[in-house]
């Protein structure tokens, strides 16, 4: 999902996330697809959230992988229209919380954005964990559906505090 023009929608979501990756190719546009499909199946109201995905070293405009299509699509998802987006200082900041997905990215972001660097923590953290989620690129399919299964696990344990960090002030 591309969210360039968030700035047109800042102050209409009360919930601002976005899922930051490596090349915005298979974990965070996976995360994407699994956090909004979670908000509609617990009953959260999708229209109040603006969630999306970056990668800190994407290219723009690339698909999701292969593999990360078949995963999702496994599930009933489709990000067949993903496209990837560079994880800028602008977009960073028009999101109240950033999930990581490794602690490299995490310690980029708050060194190179210290204007978002409260607002930047690792998926597992929602969790009370300092983990990271392994990158399946290049692996097989049920090594991305494995990656699917921990980063969902992690939304549903971890949603009462991402709620709360992805909460508009």
């Amino acid at each position: 999902m591309m969210v360039e023009n968030i700035s047109i929608h800042k102050g209409l979501y009360t919930y601002y996330i976005l899922f930051v990756c490596t090349a915005n190719q298979c974990r965070s546009p996976m995360a994407e697809a699994l956090f909004k499909e979670f908000l509609e199946k617990t009953g959260e109201i999708p229209n109040k959230w603006m969630v999306g995905s970056a990668g800190l070293y994407a290219y723009p405009n690339y698909p999701a992988t292969a593999h990360a299509q078949s995963a999702m699509a496994n599930r009933g998802l489709d990000i067949t229209k993903h496209q990837s987006q560079p994880a800028t200082e602008s977009l960073l900041e028009k999101h109240n919380l950033i999930l990581c997905m490794e602690l490299n990215h995490k310690r980029t972001i708050k060194r190179n954005f210290p204007s978002v660097a409260a607002s930047v923590f690792l998926l597992y953290e929602m969790v009370g964990e300092e983990r990271e989620i392994w990158d399946p690129v290049g692996s097989s399919l049920s090594a991305y559906e494995k990656t699917a299964d921990e980063i969902l696990s992690i939304i549903e344990k971890g949603f009462g505090k991402i709620k709360k960090l992805a909460q508009s002030t």
